[in-house]
């Protein structure tokens, strides 16, 4: 095994981000899925027709890890499309933007199990 296909194969168990949290005015502000779980922001996704989802983080972020997506907000576009635009246009139109907003969540998908959510907590504050 060569040392590349190693890295991506380590990269893909231990989920190592790519990019890391920005700072606004010294508050951080996260950049994918887990920074908006692990500090208590809904994920929220907005399409240009005006049609807002706020999505529950923790249940986003184990959809991303048990598919092995990247859950940066940025790698997360080309997976969701707006479903009022899919059945007035009929075509996926993808969301012009996602981001953490403070409202509550609407849309709740399954948890992930505590013992690994304890885990990977530890391990982002560690």
């Amino acid at each position: 095994m060569n040392a590349l296909s190693h890295r991506l194969r380590l990269r893909r168990l231990f989920f190592i981000r790519s990019e890391m949290s920005r700072y606004v005015d010294g508050i951080p502000v996260p950049t994918c899925v887990f920074e908006a779980a692990a500090w208590h922001q809904t994920v929220r996704i907005r399409c240009a027709c005006g049609h807002t989802a706020f999505h529950d983080p923790h249940g986003l972020w184990w959809l991303c890890r048990c598919r092995h997506w990247d859950d940066g907000f940025r790698a997360l576009v080309p997976r969701f499309y707006c479903t009022r635009c899919l059945a007035s246009l009929r075509r996926k139109v993808r969301p012009a933007s996602i981001d953490v907003a403070k409202a509550s969540a609407t849309i709740y998908l399954p948890m992930p199990p505590d013992r690994v959510w304890k885990s990977e907590i530890r391990r982002f504050r560690g």
